[in-house]
């Protein structure tokens, strides 16, 4: 992703004043807001802080957040609250007309970066040298930088969420007799398991991603080596050790943990599901997530009369970098000069190819 020449959207400016409380920011950008109308739109996904989420005009996870970038009519200027593979997602899916601003563009994702493009080409020719190239349908993450998304599309492959996982499965296996999941291996097991289909790790660092040919040739869903540090961190003696301090507990985890914790999970599913099943439970129940620690402390605090416990704290530090200061110097830009704030520009052939990735999802799941 590069950005135009501008104001770095990724700074506080030096005109903010020094002594604002973060009160009195909240109100400058309620204020804005108002001024803007629908001319702006925030977009704030689920692992924000409380005060980013609540100021967003939309809240979600990253399916919910993309579908509704791609519904923006009337904003002329969207504003992503998320990880850089979210900002580009939007700008693919908004309009030629519409811009899209990113609040502070060092807000990458470590997993998202362990699946190049030039890694997954030479899987894929060494796919191709085996003859296998034709039956395998490429599925990638969201959780995937535009470029990934793009050869993704340009060889007939789709886009997924934690969310619609299963459902993109069978899409793929529906037009091939095999998947390489990229780029996070424990997604794609937990959805294999769920769906009773045999996977294998591919690790992209080893001739023929260290399977031999049989193996290559025999496993339905090849399964990149990649994770989320976030998930990783929660082990099955996180929740051995919940059920133990709260005893009834109901423990959710997300798909992107190991197999071992979703396996000693009562649920697994993505942050809006989550989000849902703590909404809709009765007053007194007890939760004990594992995910990402900043929508679990929304969580007990939109939800009191529940009981929300984290299995063990687990901060996302992309995620973290968005905060009230470089969204009001954003917002602020983008009500004096917009022109003057840094929009997000992708090339035009990556964008063409990952839109049809992206397409296919939102057919498949609309």
């Amino acid at each position: 992703m590069t950005l135009s020449s501008g104001m770095m959207a990724g700074t506080v400016a030096a005109t903010t004043p020094h002594d604002m409380d973060e009160a009195e920011i909240v109100e400058r950008i309620r204020e804005i807001k108002g001024r803007l109308g629908k001319r702006m739109v925030i977009l704030g996904h689920h692992y924000q802080r409380r005060e980013i989420v609540e100021l967003a005009d939309f809240r979600g996870d990253s399916f919910e957040l993309c579908r509704a970038a791609s519904r923006q009519d009337d904003a002329e200027l969207i504003v992503f609250c998320g990880v850089r593979f979210m900002v580009e997602s939007a700008r693919i899916l908004a309009r030629t007309d519409q811009r899209v601003f990113h609040p502070n563009k060092r807000a990458g994702c470590p997993m998202a970066d362990m699946a190049t493009r030039g890694l997954v080409e030479k899987a894929w020719r060494e796919l191709a040298e085996q003859g296998l190239d034709d039956g395998t349908i490429p599925v990638t993450y969201m959780n995937s930088d535009a470029p990934l998304k793009a050869f993704t599309g340009s060889h007939g492959g789709i886009v997924c969420t934690s969310s619609n996982a299963a459902k993109v499965l069978e899409w793929a296996f529906e037009r091939g007799e095999r998947i390489i999941f990229y780029p996070d291996e424990h997604l794609g097991r937990n959805v294999a398991n769920a769906m009773g289909i045999k996977s294998a790790i591919y690790d992209p660092r080893l001739p023929l991603g260290g399977l031999d040919e049989d193996e290559l040739r025999t496993t339905p869903v090849l399964l990149w080596k990649g994770y989320c540090h976030v998930h990783t961190h929660f082990t099955a003696a996180h929740v051995a050790d919940a059920r133990e301090r709260w005893p009834g507990v109901i423990v959710m985890s997300h798909p992107e943990c190991t197999d071992e914790v979703i396996a000693a999970s009562d649920f697994a599913g993505s942050t809006s599901q989550m989000c849902k099943r703590v909404e809709e439970a009765p007053p007194g129940t007890a939760f004990a997530i594992g995910t990402e620690i900043n929508m679990i402390h929304r969580l007990a605090f939109d939800n009191p009369d529940k009981d929300v416990h984290t299995l063990s704290r687990s901060l996302c530090p992309n995620m973290y970098r968005v905060n009230l200061y470089n969204l009001y110097d954003l917002v602020r830009t983008l009500e004096e000069d917009p022109d003057a704030a840094e929009v997000v520009v992708l090339p035009d052939d990556i964008m063409r190819d990952a839109k049809l990735a992206l397409d296919r999802m939102l057919s498949v799941v609309p």
